[in-house]
Formats: structure tokens, C-alpha cells, sequence
């Protein structure tokens, strides 16, 4: 019997290596958990058995062979809005529910090059537009710590693939906290790199400037193997970047962790603080310097956030009229090409996403771009200023990935404000560019709390040497 619970990457190599079971047999027994499993859960939109299966029994032959990478027969979801050649790609909407992917994404090319194996695709919110995995077309994704409780989103699928033991590892996308709020939610680890660092190539885009794919897995050391394989310049994405990531085994005695005054104030679950404030301890304890800072333009990231995003959007998703990427989903009566489009984007998209195009389009508009738009890159520019100055002084930042506990489903959805602010802590990050990790650090309850490490531009290795320390040293029960 194969212990799916406790698998990691390197553990499952190790298992390979001494012969105590094959990835086929490996993927046999992730599909077996998932058909268990999942009918309660509803992580997975699409179950590519046939492709893992395959991919599977390539992996051991490479294995057998001696040709195998790290990554080779290791079971992995993938996000529904990045493309698997040959299989379903919806993004969680009705406007792509049948269109199935021409090519492979960048990063997916990277996986099968390694020889991973795809065992499917995972729920997500409606174009990676929400914070619950609630938003999604088709069903909402449960936590798997408490099913009465939403996975954070809009990686949902991904986060709650991976910690009910249905993959090994999962990609995700992170626009303004995706990947890190539902490994918060989820109790594992997940972080958004550096933009540029992984390429876009492949993936349905939501807002071009704040997109990110990044790993979500159970420990940091996998986080950093799966970004590993899928770093690197691209010639099919221009924004994709060749800079060196820094190499930086780090001294935690050496290390000026800064805490921002913004990040624990109103609106912090006393719980959370209490959790969070620990591990600072931890690292105190362990040597590391307690600096405390602040990122003032904090207060303005989540209103520039909600105009940039939603502005990207309109654009990005003017392109889905029920013509070239999906069969008609129902506008036979419609008496002109505009009746067409109308009627194909109203059934095709859900409320939050019109939502989006909406706002977009509005802070777009002739008479609003200045007033709002402009002045929204200029505050995202003094945004990332605040960070610049704060690495001046500090090596890393700390503090909460969320400022609440997983809620009930349903609980928030008719309080879209009350939904945004899950993301006050994570929003920051994209807008400036830089890396952000969650990874957990105890527990209300059943509920996972999580904990989130933001570093200067191209630092993943700094934070996942500080991530590692904090997993292989510090109790969170």
C-alpha cells in the first residue's frame, strides 16, 4: 500500500529507485483516491486517465533506462486555464466548456519534457477571477480540512488536489494571490514567482501585467523542484525573463526579517495574529532580527488592484464570442452579429466575470482613464517603491497570507467587499513584481493558517532556504 499521504517528490523517487512500486502503479493509485475521493471534494474538472496512464508508462521506462529527470512519474494537477494539448481547457466557464487545448503550455512542455505525469485538470474560479473557487461554471471546490468551508481561489482546485493526497504536486495561477491564499486555506505550501520568471505561453490569460503560474505542493523543497523544471525565458512569451534567480543558502542569524505595520492592524483574525506572531518567534529565537517597517501605499493596493486587473480583463477576454474557441452556446435567433456576440457573452460568462469586463471597460473609457486607470498605475508605481525602499533595509518580509480563517461556503458571496479583502496581503506582490510564498504555520482548529514570505525580485531560493528551515524545525500543531 503506497502512502500517498505522506509523498513528496523526492519520496516518491526514492520509492522508484528501490523498486517498492512503478509510476504506473504510483498512478493507479492516485486515479483509484481521486474516484474516492474527489465526488466530495470536487477538486477535478477533467480526469485525463488515458494521457496519466501513458505518461506513466513512459516514465518507467525512462526510469528503468537510467534517463530519468526529477520530475519523471510523479502524478501532478493542472490549473484549468493552462493549456494540455489534446484535452479539455474551460478555465471553470461555460463560454470554453468544450474547447480542447491545440498545443501545450510552455510550462506544460517543460513537465512532459521531465517526464510528469497529468492527471488532470482542477477547478478554479470562472478566468481566475475570484478568492473562494466558488465563482467556478460548473461546481464549487470544498476544503478538504472542512467541506463545509471554501479552498481560497482562484487556485482552489489546485490547492485542494494536493492536500487531499490527489497529486503529488499542482500549478496554479497567481494574479492577485491565487496561488498563496488557498494554500493558506489548504495548509500547504504555494508560491507566486517573480514575474517573467515562468513563462505565460499557454495560458488563458486574466490580467497580462499580474499573471504568474507557480507550484503548490507539500513542502517547500518541492515547491522548489517543480519551479525549477518550469523556470526560464521563453521565445513564445516576451515578458518572460532569462535573470539569473540569486543563489542564497541562507543564514537565519544573519537574516533581518521586516514586519509592515499595515499587514496587523483592523481586520486581522486575533487567531491568525497569534499564529503568525509564534513563527516570527521562531525565527527570533533562532537568531533573525525583528525589524519593524512599513509599505504606507498598502491601503491603496487593493483599490489599484481592482482597477488594473478588471482593466486587463476587458481586454484579454474581448476575444471569446462563441465563435473561434467553443460550438455556439445557444444564439440561434440572434438577427445581427452584435445580438450574436451579446448573447453568446451573456450565457457564456458568469456574474463575477461581467463583473470584471465591466468595471474594465468602464475605467478604459474616454471620459475614466484618467481618473481612475492613470492614477491607478501611478499608485502601483509608488506601491513597488515601497518595497524597494523596504529591501533596502530588510532581507525579507513577513506576515499574514490572509487576514481571515476559510470561510463557509456561501458565506460570502452576496459581500463582494468583504470577498476582495481575503486578498489585502496578497495583492501587493504582483503589482510590484515580486515573489510571495505561503507556507503553513498552525492551525484554528481543523483550519490552516498560513504564513507568507515576500522577497526582492529573483529571491525564490532565499525564500524557499527560509521556507525549509521554518518546515524542518518549527511545530505547527
Amino acid at each position: 500500500m503506497i502512502d500517498l499521504a505522506n509523498l513528496t517528490i523526492s519520496k516518491a523517487r526514492q520509492g522508484f529507485k528501490n523498486k517498492e512500486f512503478t509510476s504506473v502503479e504510483l498512478t493507479k493509485a492516485y486515479l483509484d483516491l481521486i474516484e474516492k475521493k474527489d465526488p466530495k471534494i470536487k477538486a477535478y474538472i477533467t480526469i485525463t486517465k488515458d494521457l496519466a496512464l501513458k505518461q506513466a508508462a513512459a516514465a518507467d521506462e525512462r526510469i528503468n533506462k537510467g534517463t530519468d529527470s526529477i520530475l519523471t512519474g510523479i502524478p501532478c494537477a493542472i490549473k484549468d486555464n493552462i493549456m494540455v494539448k489534446g484535452e479539455k481547457c474551460t478555465a471553470a466557464s461555460k463560454i470554453l466548456e468544450k474547447y480542447i487545448a491545440p498545443y501545450d503550455a510552455t510550462v506544460i512542455e517543460k513537465l512532459k519534457e521531465q517526464g510528469a505525469v497529468i492527471l488532470g485538470k482542477v477547478n478554479m474560479d470562472e478566468f481566475a477571477m475570484g478568492s473562494s473557487c466558488e465563482n467556478s461554471a460548473f461546481f464549487s471546490t470544498k476544503n478538504p480540512h472542512d467541506l463545509t468551508r471554501v479552498p481560497g481561489g482562484s487556485s482552489g482546485g489546485s490547492a485542494a488536489a494536493v492536500a487531499a493526497d490527489m497529486c503529488v504536486f499542482a500549478l496554479g495561477s497567481d494574479t492577485g494571490g491565487s496561488i498563496r491564499q488557498p494554500a493558506s486555506f489548504c495548509g500547504i505550501f504555494g508560491i507566486k514567482p517573480t514575474y517573467g520568471t515562468v513563462s505565460r505561453y499557454g495560458i488563458i490569460a486574466f490580467a497580462s501585467s499580474l499573471d504568474q503560474v507557480g507550484p503548490l505542493a507539500k513542502t517547500s523543497e518541492d515547491c522548489r523542484l517543480v519551479f525549477e523544471a518550469i523556470r526560464g525565458k521563453d521565445k513564445y512569451d516576451s515578458t518572460s525573463s532569462d535573470f539569473p534567480i540569486e543563489e542564497n543558502d541562507i543564514n537565519i542569524k544573519n537574516l533581518k526579517i521586516g514586519i509592515p505595520k499595515e499587514y496587523f492592524g483592523e481586520g486581522l483574525d486575533s487567531i491568525i495574529k497569534e499564529k503568525v506572531n509564534k513563527a516570527l518567534d521562531f525565527y527570533k529565537k533562532n537568531g533573525a532580527q525583528i525589524i519593524d517597517i512599513s509599505l504606507p501605499n498598502t491601503q491603496y493596493a487593493l483599490a489599484c488592484y481592482y482597477i488594473i486587473a478588471p482593466s486587463e480583463a476587458s481586454a484579454n477576454l474581448a476575444r471569446f464570442d462563441g465563435i473561434r474557441y467553443n460550438e455556439l452556446v445557444g444564439s440561434e435567433k440572434a438577427d445581427n452579429i452584435i445580438d450574436f456576440y451579446l448573447q453568446n457573452r451573456s450565457l457564456g460568462f458568469g456574474k463575477e466575470v461581467k463583473k470584471r469586463i465591466m468595471l474594465g471597460t468602464y475605467t478604459l473609457s474616454a471620459g475614466y482613464y484618467d481618473a481612475y486607470y492613470k492614477k491607478a498605475l501611478k499608485a502601483r508605481t509608488l506601491i513597488k517603491k515601497d518595497f524597494e525602499d523596504a529591501f533596502q533595509k530588510v532581507d525579507i518580509i513577513m506576515g499574514p497570507t490572509s487576514p481571515i480563517l476559510p470561510f463557509k461556503i456561501n458565506e460570502k458571496t452576496d459581500d463582494p467587499l468583504s470577498m476582495y479583502l481575503a486578498d489585502i496581503y496578497t495583492v501587493s506582490t504582483p503589482l510590484a513584481g515580486l515573489p510571495g510564498m505561503s507556507i503553513p504555520c498552525g492551525k484554528s482548529g481543523d483550519l490552516p493558517i498560513g504564513i507568507q514570505l515576500i522577497g526582492p525580485a529573483f529571491s525564490e531560493n532565499k525564500i524557499f532556504s527560509i521556507a525549509d528551515f521554518f518546515q524542518k524545525n518549527y511545530d505547527i500543531n
